[in-house]
């Protein structure tokens, strides 16, 4: 699943290879992508701790959320998923409780906690929460109703 993410990562991020018809199958499944990220959003809290670091639905819920911020950085796709229900309010939510948990045990969730000394970043929950913060910021862009609701 997650190299199957991955994949779909590369093609939403090339824009310029897309062709509608392309465009229009990826729309289709920003619905499940949405679904499934608001369904598993929890798994990346049980990251914190240490034995579920390699947590295999922490890492598809993690590339999920990547796919949705390409997703929404691109404009034919942004409108569907800005009024897509529930969407804004879980990557809300998930931001919320991540950074409580955060607050509660070490903080896997921001570079700037996660990097001691001159160690390369390599938890898979790094940037997470700059992440959510992304899809919630895209969510909110031109979109006076998803804006009222932050």
């Amino acid at each position: 699943r997650v190299t199957l993410l991955e994949l779909m990562m590369v093609k939403v991020s090339d824009k310029n290879s897309l062709s509608s018809e392309e465009m229009n199958v990826l729309v289709r499944h920003a619905d499940f992508l949405a679904v499934c990220f608001q369904e598993k959003c929890g798994a990346v809290l049980k990251l914190t701790a240490a034995a579920d670091a390699e947590d295999e639905e922490a890492l598809v819920t993690i590339r999920l959320l990547d796919v949705l911020c390409e997703m929404t950085s691109n404009n034919s796709q942004l409108e569907h998923l800005q009024a897509f229900p529930g969407l804004l309010e879980t990557a809300v939510d998930t931001l919320r409780l991540t950074h409580l948990a955060g607050k509660q045990a070490v903080n896997i969730f921001t570079a700037t906690h996660a990097v001691t000394g001159q160690e390369e970043v390599s938890h898979p929950a790094v940037g997470f929460k700059s992440h959510l913060i992304r899809l919630i910021g895209n969510l909110c862009y031109k979109n006076k109703e998803n804006q009222d609701k932050v």
